[in-house]
């Protein structure tokens, strides 16, 4: 049976389904599952579900007119649920360039680390991050698993333009900018991926539960990539796993 916290109304177009506050692939997984439960509920009207690291919200395009039958409805398929062992897993090989062009904070994170630049790379390049979930800026992926090694405060003063691609860390999470913005991240490299495309049937090819692994490559190497997105012919490498 899925264990949750609450379920609750959330203003008069939602219901918030709230979990344990803990950030695990297990939570995830709970997550997911009950995701895929919802999204297959006779509700009273056509809904849009989506998640954070702890929470599932309900979003109903108008007035909920009958909120205790909708809440009775999610409460009795969370306690039907029955949670999965394991997420199967795509894995995203994701190219980044860490060189100084392109990762101006690298340095100052190596230095505070007391590591080599090299030792950075390393460490940032070797894990197989979770995508927890999409948000801030559209393509904008959450990723759980950056080594505690290298776990850094964001910047004390954010930069008012982040490059496209650009690859941060903050905190304990790491993140790839979709697109030029504002951002406080320290910026260790970049990706010459398009993480999403409003031309594109499917704009953004990643979903929560999906796995992202960098990999360096050089700057003639990010330019030949970049050429290629930029005429449409570069396909995302994907390898897939049973977990």
């Amino acid at each position: 049976m899925i264990k949750w916290k609450s379920v609750s109304r959330m203003g008069d177009r939602g219901i918030l389904i709230e979990f344990p506050h803990e950030i695990s692939e297990k939570t995830l997984q709970t997550i997911l599952d009950a995701k895929s439960t919802l999204l297959k509920l006779d509700l009273e009207q056509k809904v849009e579900i989506t998640n954070t690291y702890n929470s599932i919200l309900i979003s109903y395009p108008s007035t909920i007119r009958d909120v205790y039958s909708e809440l009775n409805i999610v409460s009795k398929a969370l306690r039907t649920t029955n949670i999965s062992k394991n997420l199967n897993k795509r894995i995203f090989k994701i190219p980044v360039c860490y060189e100084a062009e392109y990762a101006p904070d690298l340095e100052d994170v190596a230095a505070l680390k007391k590591m080599k630049k090299d030792e950075v790379i390393s460490l940032h390049s070797t894990p197989e991050y979770l995508v927890y979930f999409t948000g801030f800026l559209p393509g904008f992926l959450y990723l759980g698993g950056l080594d505690k090694k290298i776990a850094i405060p964001r910047k004390d003063t954010p930069r008012k333009i982040v490059k496209k691609g650009s690859v941060g860390i903050a905190e304990d999470q790491t993140g790839i900018y979709p697109q030029e913005s504002p951002g406080g991240w320290q910026i260790i490299g970049r990706t010459p991926l398009d993480f999403f495309n409003v031309k594109n049937e499917i704009p953004s090819p990643f979903i929560a539960g999906d796995f992202v692994q960098f990999y360096p490559v050089s700057n003639s190497e990010y330019l030949q990539i970049k050429e290629k997105v930029k005429n449409g012919i570069y396909e995302f490498e994907i390898v897939k796993s049973n977990g």
